[in-house]
């Protein structure tokens, strides 16, 4: 059955991937990202199927007016996935608050202002289902990682929070915690990036999984396994292994 789905973060990487699986299946999409063109990109090959509703996500109003674009022209959706997002990494020799302010209002706050407007019409829709892609990062602390895993983290509680409120209106709610996905973002990481999976591999598991409506789709399963394993060690075997794994400042001179 097709469903209207709302996809943020569509332009690239994970959620790009999972616009071809799920216009391939048949669903219509509308597709959010600022980079329009790829959008159009997608419309074109798509033309029947994809409802064009680019912007900046973390703008109020230009995500209300996502959502009446929506309402007009699909009077309700089936699933809103929540993408769209980014990620930096802290250096503490120059701590940069506003840093961590961008990657929180990237990350929660437009989920947050897309929750808002999405809400109200998958209240109108059939089999409501509402999907955050949060991160294996909330598992365990990692270096240079606390304004990202700071921001998913939050996205994690928020969302766990929601799936017991919106329980009552029959509204589902999952998260996606990836781990390391072959995407632009992780494409400029300077650190190894063990079982990495391609990204369309991960948009077919995620596909694969969000019919069954789990509480979560993780994986891959031993990466999200060694974390959830490492989570439980006392806190200072925990910090032991993340001083191991920190950047030293001879590495931080060393690179390129």
């Amino acid at each position: 059955m097709s469903k209207r789905i709302w996809l943020t973060g569509a332009s690239s990487g994970i959620g790009e991937a999972l616009a071809h699986l799920l216009l391939q299946q048949g669903h219509r999409l509308a597709v959010s990202a600022r980079n329009a063109g790829a959008l159009q990109t997608l419309a074109e090959r798509y033309p029947q199927q994809v409802l064009l509703a680019p912007g900046d996500l973390t703008d109020a109003e230009q995500v209300q007016a996502i959502g009446a674009r929506i309402a007009s022209q699909w009077g309700a959706l089936d699933q809103a996935i929540l993408n769209a997002g980014t990620c930096e990494y802290i250096d503490v020799a120059t701590f940069e608050a506003a840093m961590v302010e961008r990657v929180v209002r990237s990350n929660l706050l437009s989920a947050s202002l897309c929750v808002e407007a999405a809400l109200p019409l998958l209240r109108l829709g059939q089999n409501p289902h509402l999907v955050a892609v949060c991160s294996s990062v909330t598992f365990l602390p990692l270096p240079r990682a606390g304004a990202y895993g700071a921001s998913k983290a939050a996205m994690r509680y928020l969302f766990e929070s929601l799936r017991i409120d919106l329980a009552s209106a029959g509204i589902d709610v999952t998260l996606v915690s990836p781990g390391f996905v072959d995407t632009p973002l992780t494409q400029r990481n300077d650190f190894p990036m063990p079982m990495r999976w391609p990204v369309d591999k991960a948009a077919r598991y995620i596909v694969e999984h969000l019919d069954r409506r789990p509480l979560e789709i993780a994986f891959p399963r031993l990466f999200i396994a060694t974390l959830v394993l490492l989570a439980h060690l006392p806190k200072r075997l925990q910090l032991a292994l993340g001083k191991r794994l920190a950047r030293t400042s001879s590495d931080a001179d060393s690179r390129p």
